[in-house]
């Protein structure tokens, strides 16, 4: 008997969707590997200000955080570039391919070219601030890819899927590659010269990246795919009037950006190292335990991630957001209550207790990662249904937008860790992993590594509540938005003709 084949999404709803070839979406997404890449070597850049420039410790954290403030003001003023300007063969290689000559140039001329030449503070932070512009070029251009390449729901989720394998892997490479290759070479001692070979060889691999990158889109990076819904598209301008307009009337975009930094709050919080000293050193009793269980969770995390592309394929971002958290929130209960019930010092004397505990751990990072696969689909889906709502198509300024809320939010982190950690007796020294164990540090600790996650997720459960981009009314989004397009191109010989 005959197999009867399955149906396509456009074949299930009725509509004509735009879909990317599976090599177009992992190629295109090599921009976040390339990205992942420099963000390995601004991990290194407290190193090089102080034996390259000079500069205290102290006053480098601080740059390095007051630059974030001009990151934040830069991201929606280049999205409002980007979404205003066309070009005959499209905008995204242009800005993608700048972008990242911008951000190398920078990047050479701090850990190459003017290292350890006498250039201070000054130089240093004028050089960073071209490079903050530069990164912002691509990181923006990169992730409107996406949306531009499918709008098919149930392949839309696996562009995160191939974004999340690079933001996950590509930085754990780097990272080895520095420590283990170039470290030993240069006596382990963090050098001008080693930070100048590691910055060359990460420089040259990101171009490989970013070749590909824009091979991969160079078939979707069309003007044509770029266009407003409107009567004059060639016309058609992006003003701050349109992003006001976003944030201020797009409901669904306004619940995505509550559910996205209360997450990312958590998140950042729970990734600082003094956390983490507190959870693996001190309470567990094993510093080192917190990075290896990073590596090990990497691979059932992205199985969690092809199974939640899945997942969200056929039930839509909001279903898989809400399942996904829901699961997330109960597994971080279960788990906070099992730290509570037991004595933590005595998990890893245990099997049991340890098979119990890295059970549910590793369960609770792979359900997380299926809220982030939701979360990049979910964005994709307000970018079309702004197009529905006000005729404009602006993934750049909404990609912006939300990452301005990303790093506020991720600035506040560190404060938010260190404050609480002074609330419990750390006001002078930082805590170390030889610490003795204390109810308060118990107590505070599970209420940052679990307690301020399950927050988050609470805030997300009830921004979802009134979130309407269902799969049934993305599958209207979209068919609106095809016959408008249709009733457009209609048009366009009419309107030609004298």
């Amino acid at each position: 008997m005959a197999r009867t084949p399955k149906q396509t999404a456009s074949e299930a709803d009725g509509v004509t969707y735009r879909r990317a070839r599976t090599w177009e979406i992992a190629f295109s997404q090599m921009n976040n590997g390339s990205a992942m890449i420099f963000y390995t070597l601004v991990g290194l850049m407290s190193y090089l200000q102080n034996a390259g420039y000079g500069i205290a410790v102290a006053v480098a954290g601080v740059i390095l955080t007051v630059t974030r403030v001009f990151d934040g003001v830069i991201d929606p003023v280049l999205a409002l570039i980007i979404d205003k300007v066309t070009f005959p063969f499209g905008k995204l290689r242009f800005f993608m391919l700048g972008g990242w000559l911008v951000r190398s140039l920078a990047i050479l001329l701090l850990f190459v070219w003017a290292s350890d030449t006498g250039l201070g503070a000054g130089f240093f932070v004028a050089v960073y601030v071209v490079y903050i512009v530069g990164s912002s070029m691509n990181d923006i251009a990169g992730q409107m890819s996406g949306p531009v390449l499918t709008n098919d729901p149930r392949q839309r989720p696996t562009v995160q899927v191939w974004a999340t394998v690079y933001s996950y892997f590509v930085p754990a490479i780097f990272s080895i590659v520095s420590t283990v290759v170039f470290l030993p070479r240069h006596g382990n001692q963090f050098t001008v010269e080693m930070l100048s070979e590691t910055a060359v060889t990460y420089v040259a691999c990101s171009f490989v990246f970013q070749v590909l990158a824009c091979v991969g889109v160079s078939r979707i990076d069309r003007p044509e795919n770029f266009a407003h819904l409107s009567d004059e598209r060639a016309k058609a301008d992006v003003s701050v009037r349109d992003m006001w307009n976003l944030l201020a009337h797009n409901g669904p975009f306004q619940r995505y950006l509550i559910s996205g930094a209360s997450d990312k709050l958590a998140q950042v919080v729970r990734s600082q190292a003094v956390i983490a000293t507190l959870m693996w050193g001190i309470l567990l009793g094993n510093m080192q335990l917190g990075s290896v269980l990073s590596m090990v969770a990497i691979l059932p995390g992205i199985v969690f991630a092809i199974f939640g592309a899945r997942y969200n394929g056929k039930h839509g971002s909001k279903a898989a957001t809400v399942t996904w958290t829901w699961i997330c929130l109960v597994l971080a209960a279960l788990l906070t209550m099992f730290c509570l019930m037991v004595d933590m010092g005595s998990i890893l004397g245990s099997l049991p207790l340890a098979i119990v505990f890295f059970a549910v751990y590793l369960l609770l990072n792979g359900a997380s990662m299926v809220v982030t696969v939701a979360s990049g689909a979910m964005r994709a889906d307000i970018i079309d249904y702004e197009l529905d709502r006000s005729g404009k198509y602006l993934p750049a300024t909404v990609t912006a937008t939300y990452n301005v809320v990303d790093q506020v939010i991720s600035s506040l982190g560190a404060t938010l860790a260190l404050g609480a950690v002074a609330l419990i007796g750390f006001t002078s020294v930082m805590p170390q992993p030889t610490d003795a164990p204390t109810t308060p540090i118990l107590l505070m600790t599970l209420l940052l590594f679990f307690g301020l996650p399950i927050l988050g997720w609470v805030c997300t459960l009830l921004a979802m509540r009134g979130y309407r981009l269902t799969r049934t009314e993305m599958i209207e989004v979209q068919r609106r938005v095809a016959d408008r397009k249709a009733a457009l191109q209609a048009a366009e010989p009419a309107t030609a003709t004298p």
